[in-house]
């Protein structure tokens, strides 16, 4: 399966931001920050585990459940 990272981070900015454009930029500096740059994955992207478990750790310290 590939787009599962792509779907994921989009998936914490939408529940961070709720709308708010100042808050989606500001969750994706924090990706970028962290080391995963949001705007280099899409939905052809490969899964890769070790990137997932990253995202997942990521939206966990933002207070977001996936």
């Amino acid at each position: 399966m590939t787009g599962t990272i792509k779907t994921m981070i989009e998936t914490i900015i939408e529940k961070r931001a709720k709308g708010n454009p100042t808050v989606a930029l500001t969750t994706k500096t924090k990706f970028i920050l962290k080391g995963l740059n949001p705007g280099a994955f899409t939905a052809s992207t490969p899964d890769d585990p070790a990137v997932i478990a990253k995202v997942k750790a990521i939206g966990a310290e933002l207070g977001v459940n996936l």
